[in-house]
C-alpha cells in the first residue's frame, strides 16, 4: 500500500472509534498544554526580569560592597542584592568609606571613574503632611546620570547635574500612590525625615527639600541602579545629614564591558582590599539569572512531561484493546496479501495522527492558558504586582519541541501494539473469536 492509503485507512479506523480516540487524544492535549503553558510563562517572566535588570544594570560597571561571599565575577567573591538593598557577606566588619573611590580609581587604567553611594531608610513628607517610607540614596548626580543614562532620567522636571543641597529626585512610585493619585510632583517642596538610631533615645532628623524631577518608570527589578521606590539626594548633603562617610557601595565604571577587563579589575579591587569586599559584575548577575531560569524551565518541563508519559501509557492500552478488537480484521487483510510491515505502518500512523492532533490542540490550549494566567497575575489575583508584567513567549523551540514530543511519545508507546499486530499469523487471527 502507498503511504497515502495507509494514512487514509488509519484515519478511517480512528473515525470509527471517535470517543475512544478523543479520550486518548485528550491525554496528549493535557500534557502538551501543561508544557507549553509553563514554559511560555517562564520564558516571558525571564524576559521581563532580565529586561528590567538590564535597565537597572550597566554592563560596564562593577559594584563594590563590604564583606565577602560566594557570588561574584568568577573571583570567588561578591555579594548579591537588589533594588537599593545590598549586602555583601558577613565574614568581616569591613567598612567602605566615600574617599575609597580615589584608591579604586588608581588601581587600573581600565577604570574610568567610581562613585560612592550612601543609603538609609527614612520617610518623605509631602506638602499636605502625608508620609511614606522611602530609601534615601546619596549619590553624585552627574556621575550617576552618566552611568545610568537610560534610567536616571526625569519624566517630569529635571535632574540637576550640579544640584543644590536641598534638591531631591524621586522615583516613579514615590511620585504617585498605587491607586494613581499623586504624592509628589516635580517642583514640590517636601520634608525628608531620618531616624538617627545611633543615639538613645532615637532622634528624628529632618530637612526641607525641593523635588526637581520625578523619574520615569523603571521596573521592579534592578541591582545597583536607579529604582522606582527610592529618592535621591546629593552626596554631600547625605554625608552631612546622616553624619557619616560610611557608604553602602561603590560603583565602578569601566572603560569597556569585556569579560577579561571585568575579571582583571575585579581581582585588582579584591586584592587591594585584602578580599574584604565583594565585587558584583552586571554580566555575572544576568548570567546567574539566566542560568536559574534555564534550570526552572527544565524542572517545570520535566514535571509537565510526566503527564505525557501517562498519556503514552493510555495510548498503549488503547492500541492493545484496538488490536484485540481488530484481530479478525487483521487476519483477513493478511490473508488477502497485506504485508506485516503494512500492518505495522497502519497502527503507527494511527498513533501519529493522535499525537499530532493532541499536540496541535495542546499548543493552542497551552498558549491560551498561559495568557490567561498572565492576565490574572497582572491583576494581582495571585499576589502579583502591577509593576511586573508577564508577556508569555511561545518560541519556535518550544513550539517544535511540543509537536515532536507529542508525536514522539505517541509513536513510542504504540510500537509494541503495532509490532504485535504485525506478527499475527493469518490462520490464528481468522480463528480468533
Amino acid at each position: 500500500m502507498k503511504m497515502r492509503d495507509i494514512f487514509g485507512y488509519s484515519f478511517s479506523a480512528i473515525k470509527l472509534r471517535k470517543l475512544r480516540a478523543a479520550l486518548t487524544t485528550l491525554g496528549v492535549v493535557i500534557g502538551i498544554a501543561a508544557i507549553v503553558a509553563l514554559l511560555s510563562i517562564t520564558q516571558g517572566l525571564q524576559t521581563t526580569i532580565t529586561g528590567q535588570l538590564e535597565q537597572g544594570l550597566s554592563t560596564d560597571t562593577l559594584l563594590v560592597l563590604p564583606g565577602s561571599s560566594g557570588f561574584g565575577t568568577g573571583q570567588g567573591n561578591g555579594g548579591f542584592g537588589g533594588s537599593g538593598s545590598f549586602g555583601g557577606g558577613t565574614s568581616s566588619n569591613f567598612i567602605l568609606y566615600a574617599n575609597y573611590t580615589e584608591q579604586i580609581n588608581s588601581l587600573s587604567p581600565d577604570i574610568d571613574s567610581s562613585f560612592a553611594v550612601i543609603q538609609q531608610s527614612g520617610y518623605l513628607q509631602n506638602s499636605t503632611g502625608q508620609k511614606r517610607s522611602v530609601t534615601i540614596i546619596g549619590v553624585d548626580f552627574a556621575q550617576y546620570a552618566n552611568t545610568y543614562p537610560t534610567t536616571f532620567e526625569a519624566k517630569t522636571g529635571i535632574i540637576p547635574l550640579n544640584p543644590a543641597s536641598t534638591d531631591v529626585v524621586a522615583g516613579s512610585r514615590i511620585g504617585a500612590f498605587t491607586n494613581g493619585t499623586t504624592f509628589v510632583n516635580a517642583d514640590d517642596d517636601v520634608t525628608i525625615i531620618w531616624t538617627n538610631n545611633t543615639m538613645v533615645p532615637f532622634v528624628n532628623q529632618s530637612y526641607n527639600a525641593h523635588v526637581t524631577g520625578v523619574l520615569d518608570r523603571i521596573g521592579g527589578f534592578n541591582i545597583g541602579g536607579p529604582s522606582d521606590s527610592d529618592i535621591y539626594i546629593p552626596m554631600e548633603q547625605a554625608q552631612e545629614f546622616f553624619g557619616t562617610d560610611q557608604v553602602a557601595m561603590i560603583t565602578v565604571k569601566l572603560s569597556n564591558s569585556d569579560s577579561a577587563t571585568i575579571d582583571r579589575v575585579s581581582k585588582a579591587i579584591t586584592d587591594y582590599f585584602g578580599n574584604q569586599v565583594s565585587v558584583i559584575s552586571s554580566t555575572a548577575v544576568l548570567g546567574l539569572v539566566n542560568t536559574i531560569f534555564s534550570t526552572i524551565q527544565l524542572f517545570l518541563g520535566g514535571i509537565a512531561a510526566i503527564s505525557l508519559l501517562v498519556a503514552g501509557i493510555g495510548i498503549m492500552n488503547i492500541m492493545i484493546v484496538s488490536l484485540i478488537e481488530r484481530t479478525r480484521e487483521i487476519g483477513i487483510l493478511k490473508a488477502l496479501g497485506m504485508k506485516s510491515r503494512t500492518v505495522l505502518s497502519i497502527f503507527l500512523c494511527e498513533s501519529i495522527i493522535i499525537g499530532l492532533m493532541g499536540a496541535i490542540i495542546g499548543i493552542v490550549s497551552g498558549w491560551g492558558l498561559a495568557n490567561g494566567v498572565a492576565i490574572l497575575f497582572s491583576t494581582g489575583i495571585f499576589g502579583g504586582s502591577a509593576n511586573v508584567t508577564i508577556n508569555p513567549m511561545l518560541t519556535p523551540e518550544v513550539l517544535l519541541g511540543a509537536l515532536g514530543f507529542g508525536v514522539g511519545i505517541s509513536v513510542i508507546f504504540a510500537l509494541y501494539p503495532a509490532w504485535r499486530a504485525s506478527k499475527l499469523r493469518p490462520v490464528d487471527a481468522l480463528r480468533y473469536e
